[in-house]
């Protein structure tokens, strides 16, 4: 791999968007706005690539975001679209049916936290979706590689898009990439990453450092065995989240 080069990669990501798009007839893009680096810089390449006024950005709240300020941060500062849709009566809502209607499922359980967490990105993606169709818009995605790669990743969530410019950049290539573009705030490209659920960052979450999935993915290591045990583990238990629903062929015996 050549050295990493951010206005490079930038110019070239802002030229694929452009092109994916006008080869679909598509001149719209939505995503959602968290706050976070991850879809600033998305928001960032996208009003490059189809100018600013075509730009949806999506405000989407579980009852309470603390740091929504920074969402309405990255809209102003790129002038694109902005909008907010609050997902809280609804994830409530949805629980309440759950726990009514399935007593397999009940309010405290081994996995309900963790699954509890993964509504709301669910939730999200479904709003993101609905408003990207009924404008004719494509819903961009922005995870990144090293979210990917652990498994830290909502799957029928943050997995669920049209594109992903940020698939193939770890996070720490995402900050160097948003670092080039001058109207991005500074401090949102290197705001410490959440998952805006949890009240933890990411790293406290994962165990790990993005600084050491970042070693792992483009050096092989991290230079901890630690770590390097963990994020392995991480991304062989992920692998799931990284593929197409498997098909299974009957006419193979093979699964696809």
């Amino acid at each position: 791999m050549k050295e990493f080069n951010a206005i490079e990669i930038r110019d070239t990501l802002v030229s694929m968007i452009k092109d994916f798009t006008s080869k679909a007839g598509v001149n719209k893009v939505v995503l959602g706005i968290s706050g976070g680096k991850d879809s600033t810089v998305v928001a960032a390449l996208c009003a490059r690539a189809l100018g600013p006024e075509n730009v949806y950005g999506i405000m989407l709240p579980d009852k309470v975001q603390p740091d929504i300020s920074d969402s309405q941060k990255v809209c102003e500062a790129l002038k694109i679209n902005a909008y907010t849709v609050n997902i809280g009566e609804t994830h409530k809502a949805l629980k309440e049916a759950v726990f009514a209607g399935c007593e397999l499922v009940r309010e405290g359980e081994a996995n309900e936290y963790e699954s509890n967490i993964n509504v709301g990105p669910r939730l999200r993606m479904t709003t993101l979706r609905y408003i990207a169709q009924t404008i004719g818009a494509f819903l961009a995605g922005t995870g990144n590689l090293s979210e990917s790669t652990v498994g830290y990743c909502t799957k029928d969530g943050d997995t669920s898009c049209d594109f992903n410019a940020l698939g193939k950049l770890t996070s720490k290539e995402v900050v160097a990439v948003g670092l080039t573009m001058e109207e991005l705030p500074k401090e949102l490209v290197q705001k410490a990453p959440t998952d805006g659920l949890s009240g933890k960052t990411d790293e406290e979450r994962l165990g790990v450092t993005y600084q050491q999935i970042h070693d792992y993915i483009r050096k092989g290591s991290s230079g901890d065995a630690a770590a390097d045990a963990l994020i392995e583990k991480k991304e062989r238990g992920s692998a799931h989240k990284r593929r197409m629903p498997s098909v299974l062929d009957p006419f193979t015996g093979q699964v696809v």
